[in-house]
């Protein structure tokens, strides 16, 4: 999670990126930097470890006076947070500058290319291959915009990419490359404004745009020209007006939090992945947890505890943690356990699954488990909360806030917390070697792009819903990881369309659900391509043999189930620890666009609260 900030116009550039970078500092508080062309027009930059507020004390020693800059504060990735890791990076010849959001998945080979080509690196950081690359591609061409374009084309991965350069002191080139990353532009008098969020612009325009996939944005004090990253030229892009009011300017160009939370989740998770994960060795780190390698060695139990969408969560978890790390796992609702004389001692792991931190039923059954002295862990979205505070240990889900009712990211986002918390386990219990720790590593670097192409399906999705809309039942299934994914979308359906619909395990459909099937009740059953692929497609035959419509979460060039279902959601190929990820968004879609045409309170649905704090 990391904020950017850029500037052009006849102000000191200075004070107004520290100011947005200050807006921006929940998003990465580990350094700071930022870079300004100064009057005789040499860049000039500053960086410091730590928190926004070092990075201001240099400034305030060694003052920046210029009228264009670019602005960063980091989430460490690649690279320790010190700050010669810090951003802005700088190219070569000292000429350019880039700052970054987002994760170059291919940075290796590339660092070592240009390293045989005789370029030394300052950083640690997958960010520096980015400015040597337009260095490079820049001496070649000397065209600025083209050599960023070159570069850009050589990346993998998610990115948000900011360059300043002194051969160009007059401009700033911006560029969103995947599903993940965000880039505003703001549109001022005589100036103009780049950003990874509104609220960090908010303080001088309203009048805001967005880049989508593998765009580009030449920004002078005058205006702003788009392209794409082949070259050709793009339209002017629609302004939106912002409210001038934090919450509702936090909703962007989407018509509901819920909408804009669902898009959020490529960033999300390139945000709870980045900084944990080591992509050299697929090791895994989670300081904040405070789980030493003892006390992993030593936990021979582990219970997870939540409530609503956040136990469905805890089930996949299950899954994940027992296969991977070989630990029995049992998942409970907050709001039952502490009734049950449950069964734990010192040497179990109990983990408390929470999106506020403050859900009573799980903090009380935290409080049952601290009486029979289990260690405690919290998964938590809001910092400093009270789950937060008592437990033992603590993985955020930097989902950032979830302002809609009806849980989205956080549900996304803890999964992958519970996925690196089963690999860190396996890790230290010697359990998980290097190759797979390494293959795991890839594909979660692959992920938020892949659920980035998933969401891109938005408008096929919001069709197909509006189809089924008037249904008054559905039933979905799923079987092994996507059990718990077809409870989730069952639910999310519930809670914001109230249509009735019930999540099962696919093969207990023949043990009483099957008894309801026939042309007035959809199924919805999610078969991708893992290990009950085929079970699942009986499931779809069983269906179908009773006059049921079968809606499928499918991946691509699956002609098995299309020959069989009535509509298809397909979702990219993915390892199949990481497809339930993949195929519980396309199913918030679907509730999201029937519960918009049925006219509900999509944000905040009837009867319902984002935090339950009283039993």
């Amino acid at each position: 999670m990391c904020g950017i900030v850029g500037y052009v116009g006849p102000r000191a550039a200075t004070p107004i990126i520290l100011e947005g970078l200050k807006r921006l500092e929940y998003r990465g508080y580990d350094s700071a930097g930022l870079a300004v062309i100064e009057e005789n027009g040499k860049i000039e930059i500053r960086r410091d470890a730590g928190k926004l507020v070092n990075l201001q004390n240099r400034v305030a020693e060694a003052p920046l006076h210029g009228r264009i800059g670019i602005g960063h504060t980091r989430w460490a990735t690649h690279g320790p947070p010190t700050s010669a890791n810090a951003h802005p990076h700088r190219a070569k010849d000292g000429n350019i500058v880039v700052v970054q959001n987002g994760i170059v998945e291919n940075f290796l080979p590339l660092r070592e290319e240009l390293t045989a080509q005789g370029y030394a690196f300052a950083s640690d950081t997958d960010t520096e291959v980015i400015v040597q690359l337009i260095h490079r591609e820049f001496t070649a061409s000397e065209d600025l915009e083209e050599a960023v374009r070159r570069a850009l084309r050589l990346l993998e991965g998610p990115s948000a990419v900011v360059v300043l350069s002194r051969y160009e002191p007059d401009r700033l080139i911006a560029a969103r490359l995947g599903n993940a990353g965000a880039v505003v532009v703001g549109y001022g008098q005589g100036e103009m404004f780049l950003a990874s969020d509104i609220p960090a612009i908010l303080e001088h325009t309203r009048r805001m745009s967005f880049l989508e996939n593998r765009e580009m944005a030449v920004v002078t004090r005058q205006g702003v020209r788009f392209a794409n990253l082949d070259g050709e030229s793009l339209p002017d892009k629609e302004i939106l007006s912002i409210p001038w009011d934090p919450v509702a300017a936090a909703k962007g160009p989407y018509r509901h939090f819920m909408q804009k939370e669902i898009f959020d989740q490529p960033n999300a998770l390139t945000d709870t992945i980045r900084g944990r994960v080591d992509f050299l060795s697929g090791r895994v780190t989670l300081p904040e947890a405070n789980l030493t390698p003892e006390l992993a060695q030593r936990i021979d139990k582990v219970t997870i505890v939540a409530c609503g969408t956040s136990y469905y969560s805890g089930l996949v978890g299950k899954f994940y943690i027992e296969r991977l790390a070989r630990l029995p796992v049992e998942v409970d609702y907050g709001s039952e356990y502490r009734y049950r004389e449950p069964i734990l001692d010192e040497n179990t792991l109990f983990v408390a699954i929470t999106q506020s931190g403050e859900t009573v039923d799980t903090l009380a059954a935290m409080e049952e488990a601290r009486r029979h002295n289990a260690r405690l862990l919290s998964i938590v979205n809001a910092v400093g909360s009270q789950a937060a505070r008592v437990a033992d240990g603590v993985i955020y889900m930097q989902a950032g806030p979830e302002i809609g009712v009806a849980s989205t990211k956080a549900f996304t986002t803890s999964v992958a917390d519970q996925l690196l918390l089963a690999m860190y386990l396996a890790q230290q219990r010697g359990l998980m070697d290097e190759d797979a720790s390494l293959a795991l590593a890839h594909e979660l670097a692959l992920l938020p792009q892949k659920l980035g192409d998933a969401l891109a399906q938005d408008e096929d999705i919001r069709k197909l819903a509006i189809a089924y809309a008037n249904y008054a039942d559905f039933l979905y299934l799923g079987r092994g990881l996507q059990y718990p994914i077809a409870l989730e979308g069952a639910l999310k359906l519930k809670e914001i369309s109230y249509i009735h619909a019930e999540g099962y395990p696919a093969g207990e459909m023949k043990h009483g659900p099957i008894a309801l099937i026939d042309e007035t009740m959809p199924t919805v059953a999610i078969a991708p391509r893992d290990g009950v692929y085929e079970k699942m497609v009986s499931q779809v035959e069983q269906v179908k043999a009773r006059q049921g419509k079968v809606i499928a979460v499918v991946n691509p060039d699956d002609h098995v189930v299309a020959a069989k279902a009535d509509d298809l959601i397909v979702v990219p190929e993915a390892s199949p620890w990481l497809l339930p990820i993949l195929t519980v968004a396309p199913l918030q879609l679907f509730a999201y666009h029937i519960a918009v045409w049925r006219g509900s309170d999509v944000d905040q649905p009837r009867n319902l609260a984002k935090s339950v704090t009283v039993e």
